[in-house]
């Protein structure tokens, strides 16, 4: 039969390719890096990680370890290569960005049923087909799309800057993660309330970057990835119940909680580069640079890359998608990643695998492969399409999974319940069987 094509080598696109090929599908992988990047994209290699570095919890129970879990079990390709090309981060799987991407596309590009072809598509090609282009789709293959769901809307989110370990006052900071939980993989830069205070009328009165036109028209603030000046205008404390909250620290020069708190994290494997966590953000450079060496152990920060906004669009996948990630006008069509409404690196190429699978089941004439929402894979796709609300993008949390037979107080031992839950479904031991 004709090979089945893939728009788009991110995380999702790479995932539903493994996933078909497993299968014994010969796929078609359409990449347009090199010769041509997104606004916010800029390493050659597939599955570029462009926000953050973290891959969040890998604690299995917590919902994005919970996630990761069941992604191992469905025969997942990137949370092998996550673990393979992590860097430390406490209770967080943190990659080597580089790293990461060279191990998917160096096994991407050996798996024989993959060809891969680096060309821009401005329409969708025949036959059986994954569209995996991620949010920041454009052109004249955004306008396809359109015609085939009807007009989207779109959100907006931030990356957030990256300094070099070397230019930290290492004397003014100090290593540790809350409440002494793994290793002190994060740096700590402590203020007192004057210097939290200065800092937060800094940043009210820090210039933005110019929006065009139809970004102000757009322009959403999604609230997982907020950019740190938008939060600041909530009121002078949000900061400090976000991303600076000083909870589970002692400063070590006070045997005090600091006033607030900003945590960063390691970037690269070797640990020359840090990038400040939370830090999402949509100021002009000059102004990043001006405001952020505020910080305790920034006064002389080198600034690698800069926050920057870019744009995020989503289909309303309640409306124009089956529960197997086809399209409901066009059962040739899929889509996977976070174009589908799915929020977080894992939970994209989450999609992909759902999504890989499906159309695998299909293709052989088998049933659909629908997991049970018990199980974290199950509610996010069950989120994304059946939400009868205001659909809105989401990741992997606890409040997606249906309600346990029991009442349990105690947190952890409520999430222990529900990854038990959850797993046992792939072990075999559920009530649902569903999956395979």
């Amino acid at each position: 039969m004709q090979a089945i094509n893939i728009i788009g080598a991110g995380l999702a696109g790479c995932e539903a390719a493994w996933q078909l090929a497993a299968e014994g599908f010969d796929v078609l992988l359409y990449e347009m890096k090199p010769s041509e990047f997104s606004p916010a994209h800029s390493y050659p290699g597939f599955a570029e990680l462009v926000c953050s570095n973290s891959l969040k919890s890998a604690l299995p129970d917590t919902a994005s370890g919970l996630l990761k879990d069941e992604m191992l079990r469905l025969g997942s390709l990137t949370v092998p290569c996550a673990f393979e090309t992590a860097v430390e981060a406490g209770n967080a799987l943190a990659v080597d960005r580089e790293k990461f991407s060279d191990l998917i596309t160096e096994k991407i590009r050996a798996n024989p049923h993959i060809t891969v072809r680096h060309e821009r598509l401005d329409k969708i090609p025949d036959g059986f087909t994954v569209i995996a282009t991620g949010p920041l789709t454009d052109g004249k293959l955004a306008e396809k799309i359109k015609e085939l769901c009807g007009n989207g809307f779109s959100f907006y989110d931030a990356a957030a800057p990256i300094v070099t370990f070397d230019s930290i006052d290492e004397n003014l900071v100090f290593f540790a993660s809350r409440y002494n939980k793994g290793g002190a993989d994060y740096i700590n830069c402590t203020m007192n309330k004057d210097e939290y205070t200065a800092f937060y009328h800094s940043l009210l009165t820090a210039e933005t970057a110019p929006l065009k036109e139809f970004e102000k028209e757009f322009f959403k603030v999604y609230e997982g990835c907020m950019p740190i000046e938008v939060l600041a205008k909530r009121g002078e404390d949000a900061m400090r119940f976000g991303p600076l909250k000083p909870v589970g620290l002692t400063d070590p020069r006070t045997g005090r909680r600091p006033y607030a708190n900003v945590q960063m994290r390691k970037e690269n494997a070797d640990g020359t580069l840090y990038n400040l966590v939370g830090f999402q953000t949509n100021l002009k450079f000059s102004e990043q640079k001006r405001v952020f060496s505020m910080i305790t152990g920034l006064s002389g920060a080198e600034f690698v890359r800069y926050g920057v906004m870019h744009r995020n669009s989503f289909i309303n996948s309640p409306q124009v998608l089956e529960k197997t990630s086809a399209l409901k006008t066009d059962s040739r069509i899929y889509f996977a990643g976070q174009i589908t409404g799915v929020e977080g690196y894992m939970e994209s190429a989450m999609s992909g695998i759902i999504a890989g699978k499906n159309l695998a089941a299909h293709l052989k004439g088998k049933p659909p492969f629908i997991l049970p929402g018990e199980t974290m894979c199950g509610a996010l796709m069950a989120y994304i399409t059946q939400n009868s609300g205001n659909f809105q993008p989401v990741g992997a949390n606890m409040g997606i999974l249906p309600p346990l037979g029991e009442r349990i107080k105690d947190k952890k031992q409520r999430y222990e319940k529900y990854a038990e839950r959850a797993l046992s479904y792939y072990d075999g031991e559920g009530t649902d069987s569903t999956v395979t």
